[in-house]
């Protein structure tokens, strides 16, 4: 068909249409010595890959062919029209099938695959229902487990020549555990990734701890103001030239000892409000100032 010129008609034996143009085209074979041309005619049925090759969709169909070049008829089917348009070249006017729906391309020889499978689905199908007597839903669930475990087998295969093709590296695997640790990370802010997450309850028995050494350091110094009150009484008792540098001696041990007594420090009363707060959360550790 690639070499000389020729007109190819696509019938189907059930077509009504391509039953009334056969006695049409059966005499034009007839004068294709006179015209110089060659015809020929074929079946669907019988023939699913020419058909996919020149992707006929509709019944009848006719191409012009020349040399290698592709072009629909679509003029009138009739004797006179088709002489004519044999004998005055009409076809030079026409335009020719596109190049990806050249039926000598790679790509419409498989597309004639596609019409062959369909084709032997068919067929399968009628031969399930007559031969054997499976009912209709039957041949469909067939069917329809045959292509899901064709999907997974060529879906493996796939994936089997994309890892071999393209190996993952090593360093590119990572555990659940290990990327939810690297997420976690990037959203803590940098400035607080060193500072260290404590308990509220240890921060808040750190805090009575430190309350109960204060609480001794005061009754330590409430003790020793009463011991410089009482020896200020007895001191009181001798003469009163003694009295003078006595309190001259005294006065700097209780300004000295009122100068050890510790100020509170606010930072266990922010701790114990910090404390009220639920168990469960869990915050900074505060910097104490030096």
């Amino acid at each position: 068909m690639l070499t000389d010129e020729w007109l190819v008609e696509f019938y189907a034996p059930w077509c009504p249409a391509c039953k009334s143009l056969a006695p049409i085209w059966d005499d034009l074979s007839t004068w294709s010595d006179d015209l110089n041309i060659k015809t020929a005619k074929v079946d669907v049925t019988s023939s699913p890959g020419l058909s996919g090759r020149f992707f006929v969709t509709a019944l009848p169909t006719i191409f012009h062919v020349i040399n290698g070049e592709f072009r629909q008829y679509k003029g009138p089917r009739d004797m006179n029209s088709f002489m004519s348009f044999v004998e005055e070249k009409k076809w030079e006017s026409l335009e020719q099938v596109s190049a990806w729906r050249n039926p000598n391309s790679i790509q419409m020889s498989l597309v004639s695959l596609f019409f062959k499978l369909s084709h032997f689905l068919k067929e399968l199908n009628t031969m399930l229902l007559k031969e054997y007597g499976l009912p209709v839903w039957g041949s469909y669930t067939l069917f329809g487990i045959g292509t899901v475990l064709l999907g997974a087998i060529f879906g493996l295969i796939l994936v089997c020549i994309i890892d071999c093709l393209f190996p993952p590296k090593s360093g590119q695997r990572q555990s659940f555990s290990e990327h939810k640790q690297k997420v976690r990370a990037e959203k803590v802010p940098e400035e607080l990734r060193g500072d260290e997450l404590v308990d509220e309850d240890e921060e808040k028995r750190t805090a009575d701890v430190e309350g109960e050494f204060d609480d001794e350091e005061d009754e330590n110094d409430d003790a020793e103001e009463k011991e410089t009150s009482e020896g200020e009484k007895y001191s009181g008792s001798d003469d009163s030239d003694d009295e003078e540098p006595a309190a001259t001696v005294d006065a700097p041990k209780v300004e000295q000892k009122e100068d050890k007594k510790p100020q509170p420090e606010p930072v266990a009363d922010e701790k114990k409000e910090k404390t009220t707060t639920s168990p469960d959360v869990r915050k900074r550790k505060p910097r104490k100032a030096d």
